[in-house]
């Protein structure tokens, strides 16, 4: 399924997605340094972060994204605040590379379906950030009760109204688990009704690899960082073998040939 498909919707499921807004602006308010965003979409997190004074840089690999964020940002008078570069987060080479903070929101991390590929991201990651600076990624937790559920069924989520059509959008998703692969295959329905009562359907269509606590914990020393904290919501709570949330908090570990 094409990034830029997904893009196109994205602010009509999630642009007023707010849950996670005051996680963030607690965890980079000490942020002594420009924060690098990774998988930024159309701007969600970019703007508030730049209204409270932070200087950032945008990475995400969906041109029609970008755009989007790139036109929300010069509305908003923020283009001096905000910098924006298309790239794959497993491979990234930025002009910046002394980044006090980088963040990776909403499961982004997820779309690394191997190992390499997890390994390839926090690597750049890790030349991009300053010695000592701060990594934090947002993941799903497998829960096994979560995971169980995971049976193709069909649930409706909202009924939504898209701004610049006028149409009305019922939404319904569903999702399977491959436990040997450790992916979750996730699918959106979006079913759109327009002024004559004509429907039309959109799928979407993404798989997301899950990894579990020590596994994470693994991956993020082999790529030179130590894990700082680990919360299991967006209220910062502890960690625990019920948390929906895996919350991330690492450093560059300072060694003498750190980059």
């Amino acid at each position: 399924m094409s990034l830029d498909l997904i893009a196109q919707y994205y602010d009509l499921l999630y642009g007023s997605l707010d849950e996670d807004w005051s996680m963030w602006q607690t965890l980079t308010e000490a942020a002594a340094g420009p924060i690098l965003e990774i998988g930024c979409g159309t701007g969600r997190l970019l703007l508030p972060l730049a209204e409270a004074g932070h200087v950032l840089t945008g990475l995400d690999l969906s041109a029609v994204a970008l755009e989007a964020a790139r036109a929300k940002i010069k509305a908003a008078g923020l283009t001096r605040r905000v910098s924006l570069h298309r790239a794959d987060m497993r491979e990234f080479d930025l002009p910046r590379q002394d980044f006090a903070l980088a963040f990776i929101p909403l499961n982004t991390f997820m779309h690394c379906a191997s190992t390499d590929e997890q390994l390839s991201t926090l690597a750049a990651i890790h030349r991009h950030l300053r010695r000592g600076g701060q990594l934090i990624i947002d993941l799903f937790h497998p829960d096994p009760a979560l995971l169980a559920e995971a049976d193709g069924r069909l649930y409706f989520e909202d009924e939504l109204v898209d701004d610049l059509t006028g149409h009305t959008v019922q939404w319904y998703w569903r999702h399977q688990i491959d436990l040997a692969q450790q992916i979750r295959h996730l699918t959106y329905v979006l079913d759109e009704i327009d002024s004559e009562g004509l429907v039309r359907r959109t799928q979407l269509a993404v798989s997301l690899r899950f990894v579990y606590r020590y596994e994470m914990e693994l991956l993020l020393r082999a790529a030179g960082f130590t894990v700082e904290t680990i919360y299991g919501s967006y209220e910062l709570e502890p960690f625990h073998s019920h948390s929906q949330k895996m919350i991330f908090v690492a450093r560059k570990e300072e060694v003498n040939n750190s980059q």
